[in-house]
């Protein structure tokens, strides 16, 4: 770890938003999956939540590659968990689809604390999802087809989002806990040894201003 590389990724650290988030309720196909991880970590986001309820997002390898890496990730058995999970969070939901009742996409207040609801490629979301949202969004489409790409559909809705937490100052100082931001930094710039003190159920070592580990709980350890 070298002291440019640390100096970065606590830059980036401390730009993460800890209240944006996507909650992908029913996308299936890889691409797009990785396409829209790549567009929460470009903007920000800590931490995404997905619909699996066998578990098998964990073990795809576009999900498990690349920017999946510096995005979190909670999955939910169901929909019904997700929902529960997020309102009692005190997150407001905002379901991405074209419904009759759905407010232009860049006319929506993405400053407080916010889950983008996305759905399936073909079929966007269904009826429960949209009800248990706060409001919906759409993209106004000019042409002959109805709806974009999911992940670019994605890309679109958290860029207008980034813009206005920018212009709102919330990418100037970290808003992640101390707890959280420590935790978070040592796991991205010593991964292989977390999973390690993890699965032996240790804590993590200090590190220094330039990022090297102060002690090396392992060193000892066969």
């Amino acid at each position: 770890m070298t002291p440019e590389r640390f100096r970065k990724l606590k830059e980036v650290l401390a730009r993460r938003q800890p209240d944006l988030t996507v909650l992908a309720a029913d996308v299936h196909k890889p691409h797009n999956i990785s396409a829209i991880i790549r567009t929460c970590d470009a903007v920000g986001i800590h931490r995404v939540h997905a619909v699996s309820p066998s578990g098998g997002f964990h073990h795809h390898r576009m999900a498990s590659g690349g920017s999946r890496n510096w995005v979190g990730l909670t999955l939910h058995p169901s929909l019904d968990a997700a929902v529960d999970t997020l309102r009692g969070s005190g997150w407001r939901l905002v379901a991405a689809h074209p419904h009759e009742s759905a407010r232009d996409f860049r006319e929506v207040d993405y400053t407080s604390k916010t889950a983008v609801v996305l759905g399936s490629e073909l079929e966007g979301l269904d009826q429960y999802a949209i009800g248990a949202a706060d409001e919906a969004i759409t993209i106004p489409m000019g042409g002959m087809v109805e709806s974009l790409n999911v992940s670019v559909a994605a890309a679109l809705i958290l860029y207008e989002a980034q813009r206005q937490r920018s212009d709102a100052g919330m990418y100037k100082a970290s808003r992640l806990d101390a707890e959280e931001f420590d935790r978070t930094l040592f796991e991205w710039a010593y991964p292989e040894i977390a999973e390690r003190l993890q699965h032996r159920g240790q804590a993590y070592p200090a590190l220094s201003e330039e990022g090297e580990l102060l002690s090396n709980p392992l060193r000892s350890s066969s």
